[in-house]
């Protein structure tokens, strides 16, 4: 057990897991100002995709549980070949022995090898799982959102690893299934620690990642902590468009009570319900856009709470989320933890995606579409997920401020976002005019690192932008953007240097 002045305060991070919350329950609100593109669909609803068993195991176990300690062992047999190495791996198996009752998966499409990956992280780290449930009374749920919280509290970083649910892996005393089945697995075949403690020891099984803390929202509940902190304001920096009810409380099954919604880009308050929508909705995305506004959600109600008198609301907010979010942690120990905020930032935050080349498509013999991993690629990602950032180590000494010097409004606060990203530290300023055509950098170093000016204009998407060097030893910022017509804002967080 580490000691609590060594943990993130848990409080944020479970503040952001109800970002990957569910369907909204009905609401006497009133309905939101929203943007009209046009009528009610006239198509059915989308058919919830091919769910896989849950209870008939495809591979034999590969485990066996040590009752006195609850810990995995693992075989002695031919069924656990040597762990891989993260540098030069051995061979692994063969197909048939990893899907002995499917067909093969292509050729291009590696298959996880079932052998345990070697761990990726150390006792530097606290590593949170924040989950997403689709769980309504008297039904079976999966877990469609997993993101997982790598957290070095000495050093103020955070990277946050979106799984996708689609995600075809090995599953302890189950076999091979979709990652967001393992929950339902872990509680109705009474494994050791429910559903939360099969899919902590399926991730690390197969991602490495050693999960300390989880924390699963059901429901409203992001809705009430995202109202209770005020709202939020969003960076939408793309445009997103997708179908959304007229008004919570307006009957779901209903097409009539459905409307094409459109947000941003700019900068966009939103209350809980239009942050849940926002989250969770992919009718006419994919998971791996979710994905991706999820994240955007998670860091923006972070930033929140950091500017906000968060802590002093921690017994409020507990109270909100306890009857919707399912957790290890308890408000005491929340408390203990408040205190360590101050070392996170938003701009040490890093994203990372398991999405494509990370992994491949692939349709199981019994019809379900699912994501094989990319072995290498995704281990590759994986290492640098959980490695301390050289970037975000030099990079957090530097301040940049952005103005917006174009006619499109709240323009720097996106920019600001995208450099946020990339792990530099920014504040807002003024623009001395509005009608600039071009963007400019202004460095204010002595040093006049042209490498470091070319680095903030590649993480602004900039092709170019008009340098002026102003060497001020005294100056409160290093370098200063002012944002011209040519500043696009749409951007993939994934594309940025981490």
């Amino acid at each position: 057990m580490k000691p609590f002045k060594y943990i993130l305060p848990a409080v944020i991070l479970l503040i952001l897991v109800s970002a990957c919350g569910t369907v909204p329950s009905a609401s006497g609100q009133n309905a939101l100002p929203f943007v009209l593109i046009t009528s009610a669909p006239n198509a059915t609803a989308t058919s919830t995709p091919f769910q896989p068993s849950l209870v008939t195991p495809t591979l034999p176990s590969l485990y066996s549980i040590d009752t006195a300690s609850g810990q995995l062992l693992l075989p002695t047999g031919t069924l656990s070949p040597t762990p891989m190495a993260l540098v030069s791996p051995t061979a692994t198996p063969g197909l048939n022995q990893l899907f002995p009752t499917q067909a093969a998966p292509p050729a291009q499409a590696n298959a996880v090898n079932p052998t345990a990956l070697p761990p990726l992280t150390d006792n530097e780290t606290i590593n949170f799982l924040l989950i997403g449930s689709d769980k309504r009374p008297g039904s079976s749920y999966r877990t469609d959102t997993l993101v997982i919280a790598v957290v070095w509290p000495k050093e103020g970083q955070v990277s946050l690893i979106s799984i996708p649910r689609d995600l075809w892996i090995y599953i302890p005393t189950v076999g091979m299934q979709r990652i967001n089945t393992a929950y339902q697995s872990g509680e109705i075949g009474d494994y050791l620690g429910g559903g939360p403690g099969l899919l902590k020891d399926t991730i690390a099984y197969n991602l490495g990642i050693r999960i300390d803390h989880t924390a699963m929202v059901e429901f409203d509940g992001f809705r009430r902590i995202v109202d209770t902190l005020g709202g939020i304001e969003l960076p939408v920096s793309c445009a997103y468009t997708d179908w959304r009810l007229i008004d919570p409380s307006y009957d779901p099954n209903n097409e009539d009570n459905w409307w094409l919604y459109t947000v941003g880009p700019g900068q966009v308050h939103m209350d809980g319900d239009l942050a849940l929508w926002y989250a969770r909705s992919r009718s006419k995305s994919n998971d791996f856009d979710r994905g991706r506004r999820q994240q955007e959600v998670l860091r923006t109600i972070f930033q929140k709470a950091l500017q906000t008198d968060t802590f002093g609301k921690i017994p409020q907010l507990y109270n909100d989320f306890s009857s919707t979010v399912i957790t290890d942690l308890s408000l005491p120990d929340m408390l203990l933890m408040a205190p360590y905020a101050v070392n996170f930032t938003n701009a040490n935050i890093r994203g990372y995606f398991i999405n494509p080349p990370l992994v491949s498509p692939w349709t199981t013999p019994g019809g379900a579409s699912v994501l094989l991993p990319n072995e290498e690629a995704l281990k590759q990602m994986l290492v640098e997920a959980t490695t301390l950032s050289a970037y975000s180590i030099t990079r957090e000494t530097i301040t940049v401020e952005v103005q917006n010097g174009a006619s499109f409004e709240t323009l720097e606060s996106l920019a600001a976002s995208r450099l946020n990203y990339a792990g530099y530290q920014t504040i807002i300023g003024t623009a001395d005019r509005r009608d600039y055509s071009n963007s400019v950098l202004v460095d204010f170093t002595p040093g006049q690192d042209p490498t470091q000016q070319q680095t903030i204009i590649n993480s602004l998407g900039l092709y170019s932008a008009n340098i002026i060097s102003l060497p001020d030893a005294n100056s409160a910022v290093q370098y200063r953007v002012i944002l011209g017509a040519d500043y696009e804002p749409c951007f993939q967080p994934q594309e940025l240097t981490h």
